[in-house]
């Protein structure tokens, strides 16, 4: 008997279990599968189409209408099994991590190798139809709202955008099995009150005012526990569970009530990820292993318990908290934890973006986070010096000309090409001529200026980015460089 107990133990020491060894070989393999023509959040429609285009024969493309702009949105299928999967994403146009992971699942499904045999079973099991961008001119402006400035999960019931239209229509003729609402959160959401961002969080939307479990809401909640088990390896402690209180417009509560067993994910942040690359690969992990997971039924062992121990979102993050600043106002210091987030802004010229800072909170911050956070007690905001001098160019001031105001603590240059160089990180501030400095501190502005304690100043904060005088001057160096290229 003890002989036979320790082959056991050897034999599943080396052997994982079918899902562990899938799910870690997709980790391994996924540089294989990843679509290299998308390399970053902001891709267009014509991106999408043409990866589209470029698909075999094998996946039936299906224009099924078009947007308020004419933009056609198509949905691809692969497969030919008795169980119907819907999967849907970019229904808010600026949130496109999922896009970005069905296009590596097109590539994984178009390839042969050691998973062939998996192939075999989704196409012969499930049939696949997934649209991969229903709203394309919020997608090319990247915006939430569709060109009606409709949000489309909030026109469910309406139907007034052709976009809902189309997703109502399909839902209705296919009437899928299960069904994959896919999103993007904000990257300022943790995973229950501790100091994880919530970087993937899931929830199987309810179906009625009193959030009741059916067959269906039940399916939907079991699946979301076997691919949290998967992802949590790649994620840990990042997984959180969206609010379930019944939205009845939404999409995604009235396909549950429709009858498709229906997956809210949503992707927020990761430090180190801002493009959300590393994010894309956790989407194309949990999605495969899900299909498989519907295919032998493993999720059915699941239980309720399992899935609400899966801590409720929270929106504790900022991108910059400064704990126990001191900042004037009314001629008197008071202690202020600032708690700053960023918003994006598309470049005047080109299809960059740039960002601009904002206080989303103040006063006493002490168990909300930041990307970055820095304890300054003891320490004081104070305006920077502006520059007297009117430029024609900001070339008129010499590199080391420069660094060495920046030393003295000068912030703020007027130059009549300041607007050329708005969406650069610098540690400097640019202004048109007649420009106000705005420095002041209160809910919603952008401060700027230096953090001293008694003795010098120590850092530099502008728009939401903080510069420590000596250990950052290398980086100011570089930055500062950025006009003498």
């Amino acid at each position: 008997m003890q002989q036979i107990l320790v082959f056991l133990f050897i034999a599943l020491s080396i052997c994982p279990l079918e899902g562990q060894l899938l799910h870690e070989k997709l980790a391994e393999k996924y540089e294989d599968y990843r679509e290299p023509i998308i390399t970053n959040r902001r891709f267009k429609h014509k991106d999408v189409q043409g990866l589209i285009d470029q698909l075999p024969s094998t996946f039936k493309t299906e224009t099924l209408g078009h947007s308020v702009e004419g933009k056609s949105i198509r949905m691809i299928s692969v497969g030919e099994g008795p169980v119907h999967v819907l999967l849907w994403s970019q229904m808010h146009g600026n949130e496109p991590t999922a896009t970005m992971a069905i296009m590596d699942i097109f590539r994984f499904l178009q390839a042969d190798d050691q998973f062939n045999e998996l192939r075999k079973e989704l196409e012969s099991s499930l049939t696949l139809h997934f649209i991969p961008m229903l709203n394309p001119d919020g997608a090319d402006r990247f915006e939430r709202r569709n060109a009606l400035d409709i949000d489309l999960n909030r026109d469910a019931l309406r139907l007034q955008s052709p976009e809902a239209q189309i997703l109502k229509d399909i839902r209705d003729r296919i009437d899928p099995t299960w069904g994959f609402n896919l999103h993007d959160q904000n990257r300022y959401s943790t995973a229950g009150p501790e100091e994880y961002t919530a970087s993937i969080s899931f929830l199987a939307p309810a179906y009625n005012e009193a959030k009741d479990w059916n067959e269906g809401r039940t399916n939907a909640m079991q699946l979301i526990v076997a691919m949290h088990n998967v992802i949590d390896t790649y994620v840990e402690n990042k997984i959180g569970r969206y609010s379930d209180t019944f939205e009845p417009r939404a999409f995604g509560d009235n396909i549950q009530k429709w009858g498709t067993n229906t997956i809210l994910i949503e992707t927020g942040g990761l430090k180190g990820d801002p493009e959300k690359q590393f994010l894309r690969k956790v989407n194309f992990i949990a999605l495969l292993s899900a299909f498989k997971s519907i295919i032998d039924g493993s999720y059915e062992k699941h239980t309720l318990k399992e899935y609400n121990a899966i801590p409720f979102n929270r929106s504790y993050y900022h991108d910059l908290i400064l704990r126990e600043l001191q900042v004037k106002k009314y001629g008197k210091y008071y202690t202020y934890d600032l708690g700053i987030r960023k918003a994006e802004y598309d470049a005047a010229i080109g299809e960059g973006f740039y960002e601009r800072a904002y206080i989303a909170d103040m006063g006493d911050l002490h168990n909300y986070y930041g990307y970055e956070a820095y304890s300054l007690s003891g320490h004081y905001l104070k305006p920077g010096k502006a520059y007297g001098i009117t430029l024609d160019s900001m070339q008129q001031i010499e590199k080391d000309e420069l660094l060495a105001l920046i030393k003295e603590g000068y912030l703020y240059f007027f130059s009549k090409d300041a607007s050329e160089y708005q969406w650069l990180d610098l540690p400097i501030q640019l202004l048109e001529p007649g420009q106000r400095i705005r420095n002041e501190v209160y809910m919603g502005s952008n401060p700027s200026g230096l953090i001293a304690s008694s003795a010098q100043s120590t850092h530099i904060l502008l728009n939401g980015q903080i510069y420590h005088l000596k250990d950052d001057w290398p980086a100011i160096v570089e930055l500062i460089g950025t006009f003498y290229q």
